[in-house]
């Protein structure tokens, strides 16, 4: 069984989040979405929540996972069996970041291969700090996140 880890912030999930899970499906047996509690980014929704929203619009899909993680991915992934760390590419500008990030979890887990994926075209510019911050000033989101994440969003920016 092929195991893919594809971790993320996901404050909130997006369309485009869930656009390379579902593609990610056919290529793996199962895939681990592993929401980071990254204090260091000062989340806008608490993990446990993030972890909720993740399962919510993800029900459909039998082979992902959702699971909150606050160790090292790399340490994550090897607990879970998995040979390969899922991670989506927006733009050139991630690229750096990402392949610094490869190197490291190669250099600790050498039998670990990180592999890019990169979302389809209508998902290409959406990030989830876009989403909030066009959320917050009251613009629209439904074309970029689920109705269960839209609805979350109104919530908590009413609170």
């Amino acid at each position: 069984m092929l195991t893919a880890i594809y971790p993320g912030t996901f404050d909130p999930i997006t369309l485009g989040h869930q656009d390379l899970i579902r593609r990610a499906g056919k290529l793996f047996d199962r895939v681990i979405v592993a929401v980071a509690e990254n204090r260091n980014k000062a989340p806008y929704f608490p993990l446990h929540e993030r972890v909720a929203m993740a399962r919510a619009v993800l029900v459909d899909c039998p082979w992902a996972e959702v699971e909150g993680f606050s160790n090292l991915l790399i340490d994550f992934a090897a607990q879970h069996g998995a040979h390969v760390v899922l991670r989506g590419l927006r733009a050139v500008s991630d690229f750096e970041y990402e392949f610094q990030l490869a190197g490291m979890n190669r250099s600790l887990k050498p039998d670990i291969e990180t592999v890019f994926m990169t979302p389809s075209d209508q998902y290409m510019f959406i990030s989830s700090g876009m989403v909030r911050e066009v959320a917050r000033l009251g613009g629209a989101v439904g074309s970029f996140v689920h109705p269960l994440v839209e609805a979350r969003l109104h919530e908590k920016i009413g609170q």
